[in-house]
């Protein structure tokens, strides 16, 4: 008897895949446009200095490798959410406090499973499109899943679209929203944009969940903020899920938190010990590293000064990259065509390319990115910027 006989073998994750496709292509001038990992001058991802002068002080004073609880690093989860709500956030006195979870998946995955639990039957709306992960892990906690339009066919931001399909979401219903650097297409939405979607999160009385996932990536930390603060000082509850892989470096660590704004002290706690309920069955503790080493970053004003000052040339060079390449274009009369590539913030670019195009520029020119037409910006070389403009120019205009 096999017990394994009727077991259907799964397709693999198409991004996951591509980086295989990637390492076993012999041109040396390939491109990896596709994973979404910061990639520096080299090609490498590099480890933040902060971060490792950290590691050092943690070598020197770690005492112990017991469990750090459901909730995990007390004194990472505080500083944490300052950072996200800001240092004089009075929620943070008694009504606002984060859980910490493996990554920003992580807390998606715990965010899914609550409303799964505690809140049966709430519909959850995605945008169209969204991170690909969005889709899987809410449908695999069992919830009902809606989109709402957010880029159009024209691949420009849609606002108005938006707004009309959240003004019919059941009342009641859970929205996810990303606080900026929107993945995958890189398009944010503006001040007076946020405050109309508050106004119709109100109207129908929905619980929005912000993905936080690139906290200064887009305009800074304060700056990319501004959405997360707006929606916690005018509403009374939200969920806020935030990852320290981008902005730490720490991708390899699984380091995030599922952060939770509730409307009374009481029901923030009955709300916490839902959360260190459904993270016991699903990963226990969360893993201490990672935390220890943002929490000694945060707390230590020179290891965070050096932070925020490497977390801006890594925002900066993005910034730059993007000017580069629409910049690279113009030699080939695309410049206008491509001119949203500027306007876009953080690690990805909808640039607009077909997937007939995408695949030829892997086939032709050994330039990978996901088939969406999605790139990560911050995977570009300053120095192939042509090389690039020269390939994609070839699969718009033969």
């Amino acid at each position: 008897m096999s017990h394994f006989q009727h077991i259907a073998r799964v397709p693999g994750d198409p991004i996951l895949g591509l980086m295989d496709a990637y390492r076993a292509d012999r041109n040396p001038a390939k491109l990896d446009l596709g994973v979404g990992v910061y990639k520096d001058a080299h090609g490498l991802t590099p480890i933040p200095q902060a971060v490792k002068l950290a590691e050092l002080t943690l070598q020197q004073s770690e005492a112990t490798k017991s469990y750090i609880g459901g909730h995990g690093d007390a004194l990472f989860g505080r500083l944490l959410s300052q950072l996200v709500l800001g240092a004089d956030n009075p929620l943070l006195e008694d009504r606002a406090a984060a859980t910490q979870t493996p990554g920003g998946t992580g807390a998606l995955r715990l965010s899914a499973e609550f409303i799964a639990h505690c809140l049966p039957g709430r519909g959850i709306w995605l945008s169209d499109p969204t991170w690909p992960i969005h889709e899987s892990i809410f449908a695999a906690a069992g919830l009902r899943v809606g989109h709402y339009p957010y880029v159009g066919a024209d691949n420009q931001l849609n606002v108005e679209a938006m707004l009309a399909a959240l003004s019919h979401v059941p009342k009641g219903d859970v929205v996810l929203l990303h606080a900026c650097c929107h993945n995958p297409t890189g398009f944010d939405l503006t001040a007076d944009d946020w405050m109309r979607v508050l106004a119709v999160v109100k109207a129908r009385e929905l619980l929005p969940l912000i993905d936080f996932a690139y906290q200064g990536f887009g305009d800074g930390l304060e700056q990319d903020a501004f959405a997360v603060r707006l929606f916690a000082a005018e509403l009374p509850e939200l969920l806020i899920t935030s990852s320290c892989s981008k902005n730490f470096g720490l991708y390899r660590e699984r380091t995030g938190a599922l952060i939770v704004c509730a409307e009374t002290p009481v029901k923030l706690q009955d709300v916490r010990s839902q959360l260190a309920f459904l993270a016991r069955n699903l990963w226990s503790t969360p893993p201490a590293h990672g935390a220890a080493v943002v929490a000694n970053i945060l707390a230590d004003s020179e290891l965070h000064t050096l932070w925020m000052d490497e977390l801006d040339s890594m925002r900066q060079r993005i910034v730059s990259l993007r000017a580069g390449l629409v910049e690279a274009l113009q030699a080939h009369g695309l410049a206008e065509r491509f001119a949203h590539i500027n306007q876009q913030r953080g690690m990805f670019s909808y640039t607009g390319l077909s997937a007939q195009q995408v695949q030829r520029l892997r086939d032709e020119f050994s330039v990978y990115m996901v088939g969406s037409g999605r790139a990560n910006m911050a995977g570009l070389d300053a120095n192939r910027l042509d090389q690039l403009a020269n390939a994609i120019a070839r699969v718009c205009l033969d």
